[in-house]
């Protein structure tokens, strides 16, 4: 498998690209920011009201302040609770808006990524990258905020203790320069524990979609023992390391309360001391105490605002892996529009899947004509495949040209050269959806009558009309209540209702038994008729009927014509021809 180029692991400039997507919702971002100075406040002035309580209540009678201090503190508890319901509110939206947009941008360029890309890659892999990396993005604003929202906190908090007392409260938080310990000692172990979580989230992704697809294989062997086994292995890395990740995460609280306590003694031992003497109210200390108290909370929070934020840059880094790398590019779309396909030519074409390797195809020199059937067979590894899949530009070539009516087909627009180009192979792959969706894909705004007109030309219709939902019926996941020439006959309707003037068949009937070869092969002469066709034949008895004939070895034609130039002309025609229908003779 392929490895993505790694990005710079610079933690600010992965955040500035991060908070780049909360950018948009800045006025959300500010009334959570005027929120979040309300939760602060209140804070500091709970912590504040404990002197008076204390003093003009308990110590002073005061009956007056009996009245007015319980309503105040009333009142910044229901403030505080807005405050934070706000803060909270409106923080999530931002992180849903971006999940949503983080998650449309990654799609839409890997779905527009080359097939080289999915063939270096894991389908699991990339699944997990759109679904879990990107949700982990979600968070990164909110911790930033949350972070923030403690400092603003232990600000006001700071004014409390520093206004009641300024000697004791500076060697109060003499002590708090040892916090930076654990946020910069854990975040940094949690930012790799994330990443590696990422990854093993990936990889249980591309082991369960690879068992689940191939479920008919497992039981063939007998083998669910063999993948429960497998799948405790992969289950339990993913614990470990979860473990792991709670151990680290977990270390920097017991830390932080043990730097907050050393502080704390401190100010109970010196405080209560000046109490003693006279110095000091009680109201005044416990007050100081109360505030002191709840700085150290906010400290606390701060690390595990840190702690969530790395988690989020961990799934950032592999997202961007995708988004910005520059070896990761889209397919070059041309400019010129294909309105219809009157010929295509090969001029001097080389391919080859490996810049290193062999050639797959070598200096191909052919020209097909508007409505011209032209077959295309040989042994296998040939190149028959490579051929067709230049065509639709699957694969863009090394050496030479495809022209399309004269025009270079890289300088097509990709939509208008491929809306052009039907095809119909041996994968017989329909999504997980009614059998009228699969008919219509693509195919916007087509009434049921030209859907069913295209099943009736496939001969799908009788099939389709008896089950009992019709073409409300849903086919699961890749056509799995379906038989094999069922599957075909609607990929070839998807096909007719397309109605592309270029037809590519590849081993169409391969896969099927005799009878249901027979009517596929009938609907695909329907498919054929009017249309410029390659058709590649793994039964050569149908395309006898073929205009032109390439015999392809090696990744070279090297010979072409009818049926009957070939057999008698063609020692490799011969052979292949030869070999089976003397097969076919021993099975009758």
């Amino acid at each position: 498998m392929a490895k993505f180029k790694k990005l710079p692991k610079n933690s600010v400039k992965l955040l500035k690209r991060t908070l780049k997507y909360f950018a948009p919702y800045k006025m959300s971002i500010l009334i959570s920011l005027i929120a979040m100075a309300v939760v602060a406040a209140t804070t500091g002035a709970s912590a504040y009201l404990i002197k008076p309580a204390l003093d003009d209540i308990f110590i002073n009678k005061n009956s007056e302040y009996l009245m007015l201090i319980p309503f105040a503190y009333f009142l910044l508890v229901l403030a505080k609770g807005a405050g934070r319901y706000s803060q909270n509110y409106f923080m999530t939206f931002c992180g849903l808006k971006v999940l949503e947009q983080l998650r449309n941008e990654l799609f839409d360029k890997i779905i527009c990524l080359p097939l080289k890309f999915y063939e270096e890659q894991q389908v699991g892999m990339l699944m997990s990258r759109v679904v879990n990396d990107v949700a982990e993005i979600r968070g990164s604003l909110p911790a930033v905020v949350k972070g923030i929202r403690q400092f603003l906190t232990m600000v006001a908090l700071l004014f409390v203790v520093f206004y009641q007392d300024p000697y004791l409260a500076t060697w109060a938080v003499l002590v708090l320069p040892l916090a930076l310990f654990p946020f910069i000692h854990f975040g940094r172990k949690l930012r790799k524990l994330g990443k590696k979580n990422q990854v093993l989230i990936s990889a249980m992704t591309i082991f369960l979609q690879e068992k689940f697809s191939g479920i008919r294989v497992v039981k063939a062997f007998a083998n669910e023992e063999g993948e429960k086994a497998g799948f405790r292995v992969e289950n339990s890395r993913i614990a470990r390391l979860a473990l792991k990740q709670t151990i680290v995460g977990q270390m920097s609280s017991p830390i932080m309360e043990l730097i907050g306590a050393t502080g704390i003694g401190l100010v109970i031992w010196y405080g209560g001391s000046q109490v003693i003497a006279g110095q000091q109210t009680a109201g005044t200390f416990f007050s100081f105490v109360a505030a002191l108290v709840m700085l150290y909370d906010p400290v606390k929070e701060l690390t595990s605002a840190n702690n969530s934020l790395q988690k989020a840059l961990a799934g950032a880094e592999r997202v961007f892996e995708i988004l910005d790398s520059p070896e990761i590019v889209v397919e070059q779309d041309g400019t010129q529009i294909l309105e219809e396909v009157h010929e295509v030519s090969f001029n001097d074409v080389t391919f080859s899947y490996d810049k290193t390797g062999q050639p797959a195809l070598k200096n191909i020199n052919i020209n097909i004509k508007e409505g011209e059937k032209v077959a295309i067979v040989g042994p296998s590894g040939a190149g028959k495949t490579t051929f067709v899949n230049l065509v639709p530009r699957f694969y863009e070539q090394q050496e030479g040209q495809i022209l399309i009516n004269g025009i270079d087909s890289r300088s097509l627009t990709l939509k208008s050269l491929r809306k052009n180009v039907a095809i119909v192979s041996q994968d017989a792959f329909l999504f997980d959806t009614t059998i009228a969706d699969n008919i219509a894909y693509s195919s916007e705004g087509c009434s049921k009558e030209a859907i069913e007109n295209a099943a009736k030309a496939a001969f799908a219709h009788e099939f389709i009309s008896e089950f009992p939902n019709g073409y409300d019926t849903v086919v699961g996941e890749r056509g799995v209540r379906l038989s094999g020439g069922q599957k075909q006959r609607l990929t070839i309707a998807r096909a007719l209702l397309k109605d592309a003037p270029l037809l590519i068949l590849d081993e169409a009937t391969s896969a099927l038994d005799s009878e249901s070869e027979k009517v596929v092969q009938q609907a695909l002469e329907n498919l054929m008729k009017d249309r410029t066709s390659l058709v590649i034949a793994h039964r050569l008895s149908t395309i006898i009927t073929a205009d032109r004939i390439l015999v392809m070895k090696n990744g070279a034609v090297v010979d072409e014509g009818t049926h009957e130039s070939l057999l008698a002309n063609s020692s490799l025609y011969q052979r292949l021809y030869t070999l089976q229908f003397e097969s076919h003779e021993e099975l009758l």
